[in-house]
């Protein structure tokens, strides 16, 4: 488990310093820059306690499928960012300027992203299991 952990750590980074880099593109900076936040490493190390409910939704249609992951996803991504904020005293990410922004710690807008990464999350979960069988 420890290593599928740190598996889904670096490609939850990975995912996310791309996806910023892109926006930068997008807000017209061709620096590309993407960022992302120590704390995300464990957030999205995480996943590998979703494995479960992928094997068990496994068989649902695969619009079903995504609607849950969205549904978990910014479930996660509101707790941590409500615990940190307890905890710590800031959230790095800060959606309250958004008029889509949910507490500042969820942007519904996101909603096609996260259906998006959690039918991805599949298809890794299924890769994982197949082609690299850590024994742990």
């Amino acid at each position: 488990m420890k290593y599928r952990f740190l598996l889904y750590g670096l490609l939850g980074w990975t995912m996310e310093i791309v996806w910023t880099g892109f926006g930068s593109l997008i807000r017209g900076d061709f620096r590309l820059q993407g960022v992302s936040y120590l704390w995300m490493f464990p957030i999205y190390g995480l996943a590998v306690y979703l494995e479960p409910v992928h094997d068990r939704i496994r068989n649902f249609a695969w619009s079903i499928r995504g609607l849950i992951w969205t549904g978990i996803i910014f479930s996660i991504e509101f707790l941590a960012g409500l615990l940190l904020k307890v905890t710590v005293g800031i959230v790095p990410w800060d959606y309250s300027g958004s008029f889509y922004s949910v507490a500042g710690l969820i942007r519904l807008d996101y909603a096609p992203v996260w259906f998006t990464v959690g039918l991805i999350f599949e298809r890794v979960h299924d890769f994982i299991k197949k082609q690299l069988p850590f024994k742990e």
